[in-house]
């Protein structure tokens, strides 16, 4: 599709040194190359719209019950230990978090990957539920089902508007020493976000 829309731009701005140029040979080439494709192998590159969000409870439970693969899970189950107390839009900002790690190059590129990350190592983790020692035991069903659905939401493509760009947080009940030199983005509930310094490679 990009190359389709590239080589009609080359051909507009050639002007006559394209004029006599096979395009439409070159289209219906494209096209016969993308059909031959299986559906999942499109839809894997196909830029997917960003999903609208309302920060309500009643919009939230308007959207039915959630479920999904293991990023999914792993989203949910961060944001059921992490966040579960915090309001609709509390859950987002920290599940904005995770997903912008999985996007940064310096953290794992999974769901998963970035939730572990560290795991195993007590108090050395990215996130304190999967390495203070305590049984990760679900028993709010009901809260479970809440993030369940902000988890495949965010999975699925919202819009990540409310942390600017954030790859960590943490509670106002607690001043961590990186903080110091990070970007604050935003204050959501009892979190604080905030952006890394951006890193100048150094010739």
């Amino acid at each position: 599709m990009k190359r389709i829309a590239l080589a009609a731009i080359i051909a507009a701005l050639a002007g006559p040194l394209l004029a006599d140029a096979p395009l439409d040979r070159l289209m219906d080439q494209e096209t016969q190359a993308l059909r031959s494709l299986s559906g999942e192998r499109v839809a894997g590159h196909t830029p997917r719209p960003e999903l609208a969000i309302e920060y309500s409870q009643d919009w939230l439970e308007a959207q039915g019950v959630a479920k999904g693969g293991a990023d999914w899970r792993c989203l949910a189950e961060a944001l059921y230990f992490e966040a579960r107390g915090e309001s609709v839009k509390g859950q987002f900002a920290v599940a904005e978090v995770i997903l912008n790690r999985v996007d940064d190059p310096s953290y794992p590129n999974t769901v998963c990957g970035v939730i572990h990350q560290g795991t195993g190592r007590k108090y050395q983790c990215q996130f304190t539920f999967t390495c203070d020692g305590s049984p990760d035991t679900i028993r709010e069903q009901d809260a479970f089902r809440r993030v369940g659905i902000v988890a495949k939401l965010m999975v699925e493509g919202a819009t990540r508007s409310l942390t600017h760009g954030a790859t960590h947080y943490h509670t106002r009940a607690v001043s961590p020493r990186w903080a110091r030199q990070f970007s604050r983005t935003a204050t959501i509930g009892v979190h604080y976000f905030y952006r890394a310094p951006t890193r100048l490679s150094q010739n």
